[in-house]
């Protein structure tokens, strides 16, 4: 007997009894969900500092924040989001009335990940409470804190009957994935991200993949040196680099190479002091598995910048390395650590070739004071995301979808986009009882001289086109 299979069964029963389907259900989860947000800020502060000593600023513009937002963004439109969407009909369905229902999946599970453990796992909920769904959330073990206090205090403020946390290891991820749901939202690893995705295989279920990559930066020859340095350590360096969507190396000219190497100093001292170390607004590596691994991506290249570490601290600090090529081992594996290469480029053209001969990354940025690079970095490459002259700051967005493409990912969400990706597009046509002569046109016996009509009811034609001259 599965572990979890009474617990998938129980949620299953709470969802076919329709309970979390109207709309003023759905409002009291999400303001429940607000209060634990407020009651339990000082909670999370804590046990994100305990993890990976993730400052309070950071914590509450990347983790609160975000959430909030997200929150008010679902309750504020939530009946819009809900209500059907009325289609076009041809000349036969005339009097009938066509839409799409937003019907909810049933069970949905959301594995979250350990680099923003709040976040990623509570935004894909805001969407799935929305929608409907009652959930099984499996925050990830590596932030043991937030962990603890998510399993320990969230399930008092939702409904138990409907909403469950389990605590899992990668053995009893595995029982969990065994279980038959109808939709899955996971944020990880590409690797992980394939485990998943086998599993829910097996019972035909749809997922949602947010995954990561090798996120390029491409700088050309005209910018505000000052201001794209201060743009990028911020992205990169942000929560000790741990972010899925950070810059994660740079492609630029040798001349602007050597005029950003001391403006990111700068920048650097500006934001983290003469020694980052001591800084109270500098993260550290959430693990020792993980510190070694990044501590090792230090051999490629060398460091122009940083390259100090303390294994005692798990600390890394910000690192920009030059003389980097593209077989070196940090250019083979996302970096997830606050170190920054720099690849050398003759021109914007060879930057684009560089990125396209690579898999398709979740994020991808451009700076240049041109809006002719701009626009030809954007229309020749293809990416989850794309923001012009800054960095991580288009997933800020509630309006935009966010997600991958290829390796970096399957699926969107964020905002509306959380709440369509746990619903599903029920078509329905109601039509009336009578007006049966109308029918008759596609009913047998056939005659060849009905089909002129018959067309002319269902077919879609082509619209003129309209020449101004």
């Amino acid at each position: 007997m599965n572990p979890y299979a009474g617990l998938v069964s129980r949620l299953r029963a709470a969802w076919l009894s329709g309970k979390t389907r109207p709309m003023a259900y759905r409002v009291a989860q999400l303001e429940a969900l607000g209060r634990f947000l407020d009651e339990k800020k000082q909670d999370i502060l804590d046990a994100l500092a305990s993890d990976m000593c993730k400052p309070p600023f950071e914590v509450e513009i990347s983790e609160i924040s975000i959430c909030r937002s997200e929150l008010n963004h679902a309750l504020n439109n939530l009946g819009t989001w809900m209500k059907d969407e009325h289609v076009e009909k041809n000349w036969a369905m005339q009097l009938d009335s066509a839409f799409i229902r937003k019907d909810p999946y049933g069970v949905v599970l959301i594995i979250g990940p350990w680099n923003y453990p709040i976040n990623l796992l509570l935004v894909p909920l805001i969407g799935a409470i929305a929608a409907g769904n009652c959930v099984v959330m499996k925050p990830s073990e590596i932030s043991k804190d937030v962990e603890k206090l998510v399993a320990e205090t969230l399930p008092s403020y939702l409904d138990e009957d409907c909403f469950a946390v389990v605590t899992a290891g990668v053995e009893e991820t595995t029982k969990l994935l065994e279980n038959k749901f109808d939709y899955i939202f996971f944020t990880g690893s590409p690797s992980v991200g394939r485990i998943v995705m086998t599993a829910a295989a097996k019972h035909l279920t749809p997922v949602t993949l947010e995954l990561g990559g090798k996120n390029p930066c491409y700088v050309s020859d005209s910018c505000e040196v000052q201001n794209v340095a201060r743009r990028v350590a911020w992205g990169r360096f942000f929560n000790a680099g741990q972010t899925c969507v950070a810059p994660d190396y740079i492609l630029c000219s040798v001349e602007m190479q050597e005029k950003l190497l001391p403006a990111l100093r700068e920048a650097i001292t500006e934001f983290y002091g003469p020694n980052p170390q001591e800084s109270p607004d500098f993260a550290r590596i959430v693990g020792d598995k993980q510190f070694q691994r990044v501590q090792a991506l230090l051999s490629s290249g060398h460091a122009a910048i940083g390259g100090q570490t303390d294994e005692k601290e798990r600390y890394i600090a910000p690192t920009v390395l030059v003389d980097v090529q593209p077989e070196d081992p940090i250019m083979q594996e996302e970096i997830f650590g606050p170190i920054l290469p720099i690849l050398t480029v003759a021109n914007v053209d060879e930057a684009i070739a560089f990125i396209n001969a690579r898999e398709r990354p979740l994020a991808l940025y451009a700076f240049s004071s041109c809006k002719k690079v701009l626009r030809q970095v954007l229309e020749q490459t293809s990416s989850g995301g794309f923001c012009a002259n800054d960095t991580v700051m288009h997933m800020t967005l509630t309006s935009l979808p966010f997600g991958g493409i290829g390796h970096s990912g399957l699926g969107r969400y964020h905002g509306r986009f959380t709440f369509e990706a746990f619903s599903h597009q029920r078509s329905a046509l109601l039509r009336g009882t009578g007006r049966e002569a109308l029918n008759n046109l596609r009913y047998p016996p056939y005659s060849p001289r009905r089909l002129p009509l018959l067309r002319a009811a269902t077919e879609t034609r082509r619209a003129a086109a309209c020449v101004l001259l």
